[in-house]
């Protein structure tokens, strides 16, 4: 009797659930999901590049002579102005050659002199038939030769003088001295750059470009910015493009000027931003982690709206990608202004309810509990 009376009470429990079951439906849920509006533009690709301030004009001075360093008159940051002197040789050898040159040009004028009276005397001998035309023959060609040597010694004193000037170097033009590579009593060669002069009116910036990306770069248009000051950006175009990589970095040395004339410290560090167009075909950008796949094939969830306002379905799309860019993916195939899920798409299914951004679920899970 006591095991009938508990399968009856069991089997009425039982009975209870499943009536409450049959009036209380099961609540499908509602997930909320973040979106980006589909919108098409024209694929940009953006690169950027460190790179210096450079002037575009700046010449390493070299004495035109050797010697030691007597004088060093500037140093590096200094602005100096053309014919200023930069620095000064030791001229105790080159004034000495330069007296020597002019006694044996003095010596050498002097025969020059006595070959020409000679000449004219036996030209008047010559008249009363007192010397022969051979003795004349031979003062003329002796008086063409020491004239010949006087004009080479003429000569010589003329580079011994400037190479007495040439112990003093002085500033071919105006402009910042950038490097100094002398000290008082340190010898030089003839040529070895010694004084770099910048010429600080004519800032550029200089980049090493890598040669797979030298088509592309030749087509951008530009902006740069200090590091000093990142958010001021100017506009600078392509002045000149190196044809020849270098062979240390193989690399290809762009300069650029900016477009309007501006004051840049010489030697700063820049950014060089270059910005293209990728791709003639417009697309969207959207953020990265929207992409998904399809049959091994790139896709996107998209969302379609269903009669209410707040809750729409889900939809898998392939779509054709163009590439990245930065965070963000490029692609096409879907119509303007359609709203595609950019976060957890891992989750998502087909046909599944989701909550319209912007949209409240209050009224949602009302109208469920009103059904209920």
């Amino acid at each position: 009797m006591k095991t009938t009376h508990v399968t009856a009470v069991t089997l009425a429990v039982v009975a209870m659930l499943a009536a409450c079951s049959q009036d209380k439906p099961v609540v499908e849920t509602v997930r909320p999901v973040r979106t980006a509006e589909v919108r098409y533009d024209a694929a940009r690709e953006a690169s950027r590049y460190a790179a210096t301030v450079q002037s575009r004009y700046e010449i390493d001075q070299a004495f035109r002579v050797g010697g030691k360093v007597a004088q060093r008159k500037v140093d590096v940051g200094q602005f100096v102005r053309e014919g200023d002197v930069l620095a000064v040789l030791d001229d105790t050898d080159y004034r000495l050659a330069e007296e020597a040159t002019r006694q044996q040009w003095q010596a050498a004028v002097t025969q020059a002199r006595q070959a020409e009276s000679d000449r004219q005397r036996i030209g008047h001998l010559r008249t009363d038939g007192s010397v022969s035309d051979a003795d004349d023959e031979r003062t003329r060609t002796s008086e063409q030769t020491a004239q010949a040597a006087a004009e080479a010694q003429t000569r010589q004193l003329e580079l011994a003088r400037n190479r007495l000037k040439y112990t003093v170097l002085r500033a071919s033009r105006s402009g910042v001295v950038t490097a100094v590579r002398i000290e008082v009593g340190q010898v030089v060669a003839e040529g070895v750059p010694v004084v770099a002069i910048a010429d600080p009116g004519a800032p550029e910036i200089v980049v090493d470009v890598p040669e797979n990306q030298l088509a592309a770069f030749e087509k951008s248009k530009f902006k740069a910015s200090l590091a000093s000051a990142p958010d001021g950006t100017f506009d600078v175009a392509l002045r000149e493009l190196s044809p020849q990589a270098s062979p240390q970095t193989r690399t290809y040395r762009a300069r650029m000027k900016p477009v309007n004339a501006r004051a840049l410290p010489l030697g700063a560090t820049a950014t060089l931003m270059a910005d293209r167009v990728a791709s003639e075909t417009p697309v969207a950008a959207l953020p990265a982690s929207a992409l998904t796949q399809s049959g091994g094939q790139p896709a996107l969830w998209v969302v379609r709206h269903s009669g209410t306002d707040s809750v729409a379905t889900v939809e898998l799309v392939r779509v054709e990608m163009h590439g990245y860019r930065n965070e963000e993916v490029l692609v096409s195939g879907l119509p303007a202004g359609e709203s595609v899920i950019t976060a957890g798409v891992q989750k998502m299914a087909p046909g599944l309810k989701v909550a319209v951004p912007g949209a409240s679920l209050v009224d949602t899970n009302h109208s469920q509990q009103a059904t209920r």
